[in-house]
């Protein structure tokens, strides 16, 4: 539904703007290292100190203000191994990684974690630690279903970490010229979440080439719109000397989709603002 694409781009824009971001990948996928032009991870060193209680490996300096956790295929493993301990009496996945990221939570202004789809123990897991929660979904009717399993893991999240809060849900994938059906899609968030569920006013359009163009050349989308304005100018150039033209950006433009990622960026770390002083209220 786009998680990744999201929490990657997010987080890029929010460094650019001079958050000191950190991203940790807890998905077996590993597509975060994708978006960022890095090499695959077997997520072995990810998988070591979640079972471990050992170091986050953080991977610094990915792009200006912004360090990566990178997964892999091996951290499909963690929901077994963290089951075993649990039931020998072990501390709980979450615990794991909230004293993982206790220790190097003051380094960062914002630290963005992208959960498995479907991997409940991971879900959990971050649940357990995170402060808001971010959910994206398309217009389908699976996807909208899949927001009463948000909704349920997020109610039982609460028993161990009360100060988690929806900050949001992002419509992801809209077309352009689909108002009436981005108006009942909003209707059914609302009438699954409740009427007073937070949804973002920005959404991201649907971007096909550009989304496959990005990941493809391991580029955030405002770094892309960058590469395609470079690839249009390239073309221009060439039509005057008759050289052929090699790039792997196909997009003729990026703007539309770069803004509609920067729009929702701003919004949620306004929302993350609001957040952050309603559990400081609750707390006091």
């Amino acid at each position: 539904m786009g998680k990744t694409s999201l929490s990657s781009n997010v987080a890029g824009l929010a460094a650019a703007g001079g958050l000191r971001t950190l991203v940790v990948d807890l998905d077996p996928q590993g597509n975060v290292a994708r978006d960022f032009g890095l090499e695959p991870d077997d997520g072995r060193d990810l998988l070591t100190a979640l079972v471990t209680s050992g170091p986050l490996p953080v991977r610094p300096g990915v792009r200006d203000g912004l360090d990566v956790v990178l997964s892999g295929q091996e951290v499909a493993d963690v929901s077994l191994l963290a089951q075993s301990r649990q039931a020998r009496g072990g501390v709980r996945l979450a615990e794991t990684l909230h004293s993982a990221l206790a220790a190097i939570e003051d380094d960062y202004d914002l630290i963005v974690i992208d959960s498995p789809p479907g991997e409940r123990v991971l879900v959990e897991a971050a649940l357990g630690v995170a402060q808001a929660v971010v959910v994206p979904t398309r217009a389908d009717a699976g996807s909208l279903d899949g927001l009463e399993v948000v909704a349920k893991r997020l109610a039982a999240a609460w028993e161990h970490n009360p100060d988690v809060r929806l900050a949001g849900v992002v419509l992801f994938g809209i077309g352009a010229r689909t108002g009436a059906v981005e108006a009942e899609v909003r209707a059914t968030i609302r009438s699954i979440l409740g009427e007073s569920a937070p949804i973002f006013d920005a959404r991201i359009r649907h971007a096909e080439v550009a989304a496959y163009d990005a990941r493809n050349a391991g580029l955030l989308v405002h770094e892309l719109e960058g590469a395609a304005a470079e690839g249009r100018r390239a073309r221009l150039a060439a039509l005057r000397t008759g050289d052929a033209v090699h790039s792997n950006v196909r997009v003729r433009n990026a703007s539309g989709l770069a803004d509609d990622y920067e729009a929702l960026t701003r919004e949620i770390l306004t929302r993350l603002a609001a957040i952050e002083q309603e559990v400081s209220a609750d707390a006091r």
